[in-house]
């Protein structure tokens, strides 16, 4: 269950999204309170040194509208003692196929976040402190998944971190739930219900974090 402190967190940054639509707001809130990913950014995910953090398959902005949440929250009385402070300087730069998801992520964080559409599979990273490949490389073919990988890892600057969330075909009940959320997610974005490239065994969908 998520501590009191970061629902306070995802509830106001939820909030954002309903200058984007009611349906909007309802996803953006259901995922950051109900996707126990977004809690384990906070608590272990995200350096405080990073500056320059790259979304890949941002989506709607969720991760920069917590971050951006969780920058003015921080110092609070609530503030749990365990967890580090947030990055205080960070800039997100968020990019994702689908143009209209990426329209409801400027309408909602305007100018707090940077996004872009663009296919990850060809679109050049910048240099990055923090790359985040969440629930993303799965909708790719295994060779495309490599090239996305390697490339994601080359933008990582020194002493910064790469965490992603994948899949894992290996893991029976538990993998088959979350490949038919993933299907559902799809579909609510506009895509056609996609084939997902899962590997087995080598990953799981427990954030996954690697530093340089």
């Amino acid at each position: 269950m998520s501590s009191p402190a970061f629902r306070r967190i995802a509830e106001r940054a939820a909030r954002r999204y309903r200058r984007a639509g009611q349906v909007t707001f309802r996803f953006a809130r259901g995922k950051l309170l109900g996707d126990p990913l977004y809690e384990h950014l906070l608590a272990r995910g995200v350096p405080r040194q990073a500056c320059r953090i790259l979304d890949l398959g941002c989506g709607r902005g969720l991760v920069a509208a917590l971050l951006d949440e969780a920058r003015s929250a921080y110092g609070d009385a609530g503030w749990p003692r365990d967890w580090p402070a947030p990055p205080a300087a960070a800039r997100v730069l968020g990019i994702d196929l689908m143009a209209r998801d990426i329209a409801r992520a400027r309408a909602a964080l305007g100018a707090a976040a940077d996004f872009a559409p663009g296919d990850i599979a060809r679109t050049p990273f910048p240099p990055s402190d923090l790359v985040l490949l969440l629930d993303t490389l799965h909708y790719l073919p295994f060779e495309a998944q490599e090239r996305v990988l390697e490339r994601a890892a080359a933008a990582v600057a020194p002493r910064g971190r790469l965490v992603l969330r994948v899949g894992d075909a290996a893991a029976g009940p538990g993998f088959l739930l979350g490949r038919w959320v993933d299907h559902l997610v799809a579909w609510s974005r506009g895509h056609r219900l996609p084939r997902l490239y899962c590997p087995p065994a080598c990953t799981t969908r427990r954030p996954t974090t690697c530093s340089r």
